[in-house]
């Protein structure tokens, strides 16, 4: 895949990848200083191909632009978190990865 474009539809509360095969997501809720990341989801055919990578990093560059705590409610946003200790300065206090 090529160049994987992200953007941010804050009035749906997601980050946003529009594919030929359909949207990828990661929903989200803006609490005060926290970004909660509560699902991820790719089409199963574009899955391995670097979306969900992209919306996390999209995600977590979002939070930090904006000094924000994140929350990563999702299991893949966690897992994706806990396999890049440099995101984890953003994380709450307290919260544990897997």
């Amino acid at each position: 895949m090529s160049t994987i474009t992200v953007v941010n539809n804050p009035a749906s509360e997601r980050f946003e990848v529009q594919l030929a095969a359909g949207m990828a997501i990661a929903e989200y809720k803006l609490i005060k200083n926290r970004l909660i990341l509560t699902h991820t989801e790719v089409p199963v055919a574009l899955e391995g191909q670097g979306i969900g990578s992209a919306l996390a990093r999209y995600a977590l560059n979002f939070a930090r632009e904006r000094q924000l705590e994140v929350m990563p409610l999702c299991p893949y946003m966690a897992a994706y978190m806990s396999r890049h200790p440099e995101t984890q300065d953003i994380l709450m206090p307290g919260f544990r990865l897997p």
